[in-house]
């Protein structure tokens, strides 16, 4: 069974990166975001595009890129959901998911950015490696088909 791993938000704090995004126990999924989440990126350049409400990624994923020696943690790359017992390479747009009270929709893959040099384990000489190391696998934008509360360990279920 597919779970939600973690849930990662990070309020809008000025001067600061979007990321890493720090873990909480549960929150609200609305259709700009989640509660307690702020992504500067969707809010100023795509006029809070409804497609990118969630972020989510797989812990498989996450396995992967530390086993290739980039040690990254759940909420890292600026996702919201990382979700266990999933295969990253299986989610496609269209797909819905129920994911603890809410349901979303996968609408586009997220690009790298150059945000990502905010994290402090990747060197400067090495951030245009990490990023093209992370095209197509940073994870995946949702729009929010349902709202409701998600919770770590929620159970997350294929619908469509």
């Amino acid at each position: 069974m597919s779970t939600v791993y973690q849930i990662n938000v990070k309020p809008d704090t000025p001067g600061e990166a979007g990321l890493p995004k720090v873990s909480v126990p549960t929150t609200q999924v609305t259709a700009k975001g989640l509660d307690g989440d702020f992504n500067r990126f969707r809010v100023n350049k795509k006029q809070n595009d409804p497609d990118m409400a969630v972020m989510i990624i797989s812990m498989d994923m996450l396995n992967d890129l530390n086993n290739e020696g980039w040690p990254v943690m759940p909420g890292d790359l600026g996702e919201n959901l990382t979700l266990e017992n999933i295969n990253y390479r299986s989610i496609q747009p269209g797909q819905r998911y129920e994911v603890g009270k809410a349901e979303i929709e996968i609408s586009i893959i997220c690009d790298p950015c150059t945000n990502l040099s905010a994290l402090t384990y990747v060197k400067k000489e090495k951030i245009s490696e990490f990023i093209k190391t992370l095209m197509n696998r940073r994870g995946w934008y949702a729009r929010v088909i349902k709202e409701g509360q998600v919770s770590s360990g929620d159970s997350v279920k294929l619908i469509k």
